[in-house]
């Protein structure tokens, strides 16, 4: 293990990659910010790294071709593990199939790098984890301190126009799902989605932008405020009936084109964000369905029981 550079009190970033060079590319893109850096050559070293310090790494930047565990095998064992889990990791790799983006995001990869990628975009990238993995950390805080339970919640109709009001919600609903932290994640992709597209009519590109300087908060916050806007908001209607639960959520927007979103896109994969919705249908629901110009989605969650993966790597580490 080598570190790199150091502020005290920053986040922390393990990097994971066996070739010195682009050790030294990485650490030279976030000299300039405030983040802890650390450094591993293989999988074995970045594992004991992370075992013996699960509550200390913010964030692992992880090469997906490295010596002894590989990236992604890497990912299933931190995906098994009660504390790092929650972990955001970002692949880096020289491979930009369609299929290979698919496997890591299933693996649970937060974002897939395609070298060689710039100092902005990772500067982005990290950033956009590192928040959004703080924001869903305190979200599942209220959710481990909750007593109370909706399960026999059987239908409702909700109206939010906030951010926070989107957080609570998102969080409320989840409860009611079989699997409250994979419904979550979801929840919350096609919640803000509806806000900030649908409602304040952010594009994609705007998104970029904002992401990229820091402000997309604060220029969602702008709009809301704006007496255009004072008078929308969604509507989230959930039904649970026989064995599966339907979430319907429509916004007052125009839509968009929301078939070019529902996969996977090379054509995105540089981008700082924009799988979200894929995403959320590979991980969260069962189905997800765009009706009209898009400004109504329908997803499902079947309610049945969630098989666990194979220990096979975990079996692997301790043959090691």
């Amino acid at each position: 293990m080598d570190i790199v550079f150091g502020n005290s009190g920053s986040s922390r970033i393990l990097l994971v990659d066996d070739e010195a060079l682009n050790r030294e590319i990485i650490a030279e893109y976030l000299e300039d910010t405030d983040y802890d850096l650390i450094t591993a050559e293989d999988g074995y070293q970045a594992w004991s790294i992370l075992e013996h310090d699960a509550e200390g790494i913010d964030l692992v930047l992880l090469d997906r071709l490295i010596p002894g565990l590989d990236g992604l095998q890497l990912l299933s064992i931190m995906k098994e593990h009660p504390v790092l889990k929650q972990i955001p990791v970002i692949l880096q790799t020289a491979q930009d199939d369609t299929q290979d983006v698919l496997e890591g995001i299933r693996a649970g990869a937060f974002y897939h790098l395609v070298k060689p990628f710039t100092k902005q975009l990772l500067q982005s990238v990290i950033k956009t984890a590192i928040n959004e993995h703080e924001a869903y950390a305190s979200i599942q805080n209220e959710l481990k301190k909750s007593v109370c339970t909706l399960s026999l919640l059987k239908s409702g109709t909700f109206h939010f126009r906030t951010l926070d009001e989107t957080q609570d919600l998102a969080l409320f609903i989840s409860k009611a799902c079989p699997n409250p932290e994979q419904a979550l994640s979801g929840l919350s992709e096609i919640m803000i989605n509806a806000i900030e597209h649908g409602n304040l009519g952010i594009s994609y590109d705007e998104k970029t932008a904002l992401i990229s300087s820091g402000q997309w908060r604060e220029e969602v916050e702008k709009r809301l405020s704006l007496p255009e806007h004072s008078d929308k908001f969604a509507i989230l209607e959930f039904h649970k009936k026989d064995n599966q639960i339907s979430i319907d959520l429509t916004d007052m927007g125009e839509g968009f084109n929301w078939q070019n979103y529902l996969e996977i896109s090379i054509d995105r994969i540089g981008d700082n964000h924009g799988r979200g919705i894929a995403m959320s249908k590979i991980i969260s629901f069962d189905t997800i369905e765009y009706h009209g110009n898009g400004n109504k989605v329908t997803t499902t969650i079947n309610l049945k029981n969630s098989t666990s993966s194979s220990n096979t790597e975990q079996e692997q580490l301790e043959t090691a």
